[in-house]
């Protein structure tokens, strides 16, 4: 799974994830990708997940690309202990995703391949995505200037 080498600080606020992505909101490398409609975390086993899911579905055919990396640490308390006592100790590594944001890119396959790889690697995520090609995404930026 993913998560940094090493942090500057072991343990971080939860932060906020209102507004949409204006970075890594367009597909650069691929054809095909997945972007997400709602904030969310994303845990880097679901990362894994949809990954497996892809690459399993495409038997070594194109490539995939992943577009974000789980560099926030969470932490938990253990259930059944009260309030108080400090910051809980680290669970999970989680990505934050913004709505626009792209997180997997597909290329070298067909089309109906690449759509139904992303297809099966959309259920893996936590949050609502929609599948998008390299094309609709620059034809959507021309008609809004």
């Amino acid at each position: 799974m993913l998560l940094p080498k090493r942090v500057k600080h072991r343990k971080q606020f939860r932060g906020s994830m209102a507004g949409k992505a204006t970075r890594g909101n367009v597909i650069n490398q691929g054809e095909y990708g997945i972007i997400a409609m709602e904030p969310c975390w994303i845990k880097s086993n679901q990362i894994e997940a949809a990954r497996i899911a892809m690459t399993r579905y495409i038997k070594r055919g194109g490539k995939v690309w992943i577009k974000i990396f789980p560099d926030k640490p969470v932490t938990l308390k253990p259930i059944g202990v009260r309030m108080g006592k400090g910051k809980g100790s680290l669970d999970c590594w989680v990505a934050v995703v913004k709505p626009g944001r792209v997180m997997f890119e597909i290329a070298g396959v067909s089309e109906e391949t690449a759509r139904e790889a992303l297809r099966l690697a959309m259920h893996k995520l936590p949050c609502k995505c929609k599948i998008a090609s390299r094309a609709e995404l620059e034809g959507g930026d021309n008609s809004e200037n």
